[in-house]
């Protein structure tokens, strides 16, 4: 490899880690419940930066993003959620970055994104649906029937929100953002 190759995955590298860093920073400065009746489901803006990397550097870097981010969050300021939680935050916020990430990189243009950041919230919600009801039940020690009682009128709204709140900032950010990413990694050695 060539050292211009060598600089370059190496910025590309610190730049990931500097995303995983403001995510996990996002997560432990801002959550708080979004919907009164589950005081539990906690929003935060932790997967902005992750959305921002999967933008940048296609849906396989967002998806390695997510998945340091969602052990790293998971043993530190979500360390209550256990097991269940990294895996929740990774299939989440994985699906959501697959989804859109693809999308995106197949057509990086205002609607492009629009259409990609919509997508990967649908993806999210249905996700999120089906996980609540394998993982839900062990998590909370409650039987199947109190989270299908919850799944329309908490979980599909709350994950709606989430994904939404987190895909509108993403979009708000993301230019400004990425023209600063991108002209550190074209800088010379």
């Amino acid at each position: 490899m060539n050292t211009t190759a060598v600089v370059s995955s190496t910025r590309k590298l610190t730049t990931l880690a500097m995303l995983a860093a403001v995510s996990v920073v996002l997560a432990a400065a801002v959550h708080f419940p979004l919907l009164p009746a589950a005081p539990f489901l906690e929003y935060d803006p932790a997967d902005i930066a992750i959305f921002i990397g999967a933008f940048a550097f296609g849906p396989w870097a967002g998806l390695g993003l997510t998945a340091v981010v969602a052990v790293i969050q998971g043993l530190t300021v979500s360390a209550s959620s256990g097991p269940i939680g990294i895996l929740m935050h990774f299939l989440a916020t994985g699906s959501f970055v697959l989804a859109a990430g693809s999308l995106y990189q197949r057509r990086k243009t205002h609607a492009g994104a629009i259409l990609s950041l919509c997508a990967g919230v649908v993806v999210w919600t249905v996700m999120m649906m089906g996980c609540n009801l394998v993982f839900t039940p062990i998590f909370m020690g409650q039987p199947m029937e109190t989270v299908l009682a919850m799944l329309v009128p908490v979980i599909l709204p709350f994950n709606l929100l989430k994904g939404g709140i987190n895909a509108l900032a993403t979009y708000i950010v993301y230019k400004p953002v990425s023209r600063v990413v991108h002209h550190l990694l074209s800088e010379k050695a």
